[in-house]
Parts: structure tokens; C-alpha cells; sequence
């Protein structure tokens, strides 16, 4: 491992267990921080409120940590809405936010639309189709940044429990952490190769730095804001936590392809500084249907949008908060 990992690596990651609640909750108000809990989330129906509701009673109604608890729906087709309200979220739909401002498809667009609806100074992102979790997700990675003001981001890692079409569990998850986001890590960033999972949904940020960051509309956002984070404020602006365990859906081969051309575009982009493409990008694929082979076309994402600090009006998109 390059030098400079390992000692990042050693200087900047720690357990879930290592941030008590209790020291939490003195930390924040010392701080005066409010912290907001945002989720998106896309036809998450059977799977949202099992995580809102547990975060809403352990973190709101229980102990006072978390001031605001956020979905921020995808254009859902099913009740994913209704099922996270109930839990106890407010809920937005993204393409109801500063509808002037256009709408994309993706998760990127979600954490970008949150930045117009939430007013913390810290910001928790966690997936809304978890189901081997805990409350102890948020308070692990909140930990750094309430203790440390030159932590700008936080990165969740755990064991990615993947149960296969037969029922079996392994930890093999993560296909394309490994088979995209580490390889590029550590051909041409080194020393980012300690980031355990750099394509982690849970994460945590301040709202200042990810107000001044451009966001990939689509899952680049991640490896985008580790990218962009550390080229801007130093190795040592990036933490890491570790949370023990996580389950999810996964998703299918086809599927995750999309996601490993959007991760080569956000690399190639700040690799060399290139605009992203003017035109469409097209993922072309090949399926065996019936005994013949069939050609599929796929757009990958590759919009970003601007900082929001940087936008004309933003300080009237804040005011609005």
C-alpha cells in the first residue's frame, strides 16, 4: 500500500463503538451543529420504513441527535412515500424541488435536491434498502466530524452480506468496488487505496463542502466527493468507520455495468480534467434470448450539476430552507 495510505489508514479509522451516543449529543451541542439525516430513495417500499422508523425513535424521539430525518423520493412508482412518512421522515419528491432547475434520474440528483430542502450543517446520507443495520450507521459517522473540525467527510465500510438466489449468504458483495472503484484507486490515486468502500452509501459530509462540490447525477457521487474532497482539503479531510455489518438488494450483472461506465466517467473527468462528454453515452450490451444474440443500448449518466454554492439565486434556495 502506498505510504501515505497507510498512515491515513491508520490515523483515520475507527469503529462504530469508538462514538458513544452520550459523547455525541455533548459534542453536538458545544458544536450548536444541526445534523440532518437524508435517505433517497426509488420504489423502496418494502424496505424504507425499517429504516426510517428505527432512526426516528432511537435518534429523534429518544435522544435529541438528529434535528431533521429526510427522503428524498426518486419519482417513485410505488408507496415509498407514504411508507417513509408514516415512519416518521419528511418526505420530498426530487423532482418537486426548484422544479426550474430540471430534473434527472439518478442518485446523485437526490443528495443534490437534498441540499434545497435540508438546513443541517451536517449531512448523514444512508440507503433506504437496507436490511442488516442499525441506528449505530448515523452516530459512527457522525463521530469524526463532531469531534474533529478539520474531518470534512466521513466514509462508512462494513461486510456486504449478499444472500444468492439459493438462499445462501456470503460477504462477497461489492462487485463493483472491487472490480471498478479499487483498481482505478489505486492506478491512478494511491493514496486513497486505504478507503475501505469508497462506493459506500452511508457517509457523512459538511453541508459547506458539499455545497462547493459538483455532483454526478448518478452514482459517481461517491467516488466524486472522495475525489473531490481529498484533491481540494488534503488526504487527512477524509475519515473512515468502521460499521460492522450491512445488507441490501443487489443488483443484476447488466445493471451494475451502467454504474461502472458512470465511475469511469467521474475518474476519466478529474483524472483529466475534461468536461464531461457534450453528447449521450451509450452503454452497448449483449443478452442471449431464445438462441440469438441481442444488441441493448443503455444511456449512462454522465451530467453533473454545479456546486450549489456557485449557482445564481442559491443564497434565495437557502433562505427558502
Amino acid at each position: 500500500m502506498d505510504r501515505r495510505a497507510e498512515t491515513w489508514y491508520r490515523r483515520r479509522t475507527s469503529r462504530w463503538q469508538d462514538w458513544p451516543l452520550a459523547a455525541l449529543l455533548d459534542a453536538k451541542q458545544r458544536s450548536g451543529a444541526r445534523i440532518s439525516v437524508v435517505m433517497p430513495a426509488r420504489n423502496e417500499e418494502q424496505t424504507v420504513a425499517g429504516v426510517v422508523g428505527p432512526l426516528a425513535q432511537a435518534l429523534v424521539a429518544d435522544a435529541p441527535l438528529v434535528d431533521e430525518l429526510v427522503v428524498i423520493d426518486s419519482d417513485s412508482t410505488d408507496g415509498t412515500a407514504e411508507a417513509a412518512a408514516a415512519a416518521g421522515a419528511v418526505v420530498h419528491r426530487a423532482s418537486d424541488i426548484t422544479p426550474a432547475l430540471g430534473a434527472y434520474r439518478g442518485k446523485g440528483e437526490a443528495l443534490w435536491k437534498s441540499l434545497m430542502v435540508t438546513a443541517g450543517d451536517v449531512l448523514v446520507f444512508v440507503d433506504a434498502d437496507l436490511t442488516r443495520w442499525g441506528p449505530h450507521f448515523v452516530t459512527g459517522l457522525l463521530g469524526p466530524l463532531l469531534a474533529d473540525p478539520d474531518v470534512q467527510l466521513v466514509k462508512g465500510f462494513y461486510a456486504r452480506v449478499r444472500t444468492g438466489t439459493d438462499g445462501s449468504v456470503s460477504t462477497e458483495g461489492g462487485r463493483v468496488t472491487e472490480l471498478v472503484a479499487r483498481p482505478v484507486l489505486s492506478l491512478w490515486w494511491p493514496h486513497l487505496a486505504g478507503v475501505v468502500q469508497p462506493l459506500a452509501g452511508e457517509w457523512a459530509v459538511r453541508r459547506a463542502l458539499m455545497e462547493s462540490l459538483s455532483i454526478p447525477v448518478g452514482y459517481g457521487v461517491e467516488l466524486a466527493t472522495l475525489l473531490d474532497t481529498a484533491s481540494r482539503h488534503g488526504l487527512d479531510a477524509v475519515a473512515q468507520v468502521d460499521l460492522g455489518s450491512r445488507a441490501h438488494r443487489h443488483q443484476a450483472n447488466h445493471d451494475l455495468a451502467v454504474m461502472a461506465a458512470e465511475l469511469l466517467a467521474v475518474a476519466e473527468k478529474r483524472r483529466s480534467r475534461h468536461q464531461p462528454p457534450s453528447r449521450p453515452v451509450t452503454l452497448e450490451q449483449f443478452e442471449r434470448e431464445d438462441g440469438q444474440v441481442r444488441r441493448r443500448s443503455r444511456l449512462v449518466p454522465v451530467q453533473e450539476r454545479p456546486p450549489t454554492q456557485t449557482m445564481t439565486g442559491a443564497d434565495a434556495i437557502r433562505s427558502a430552507r
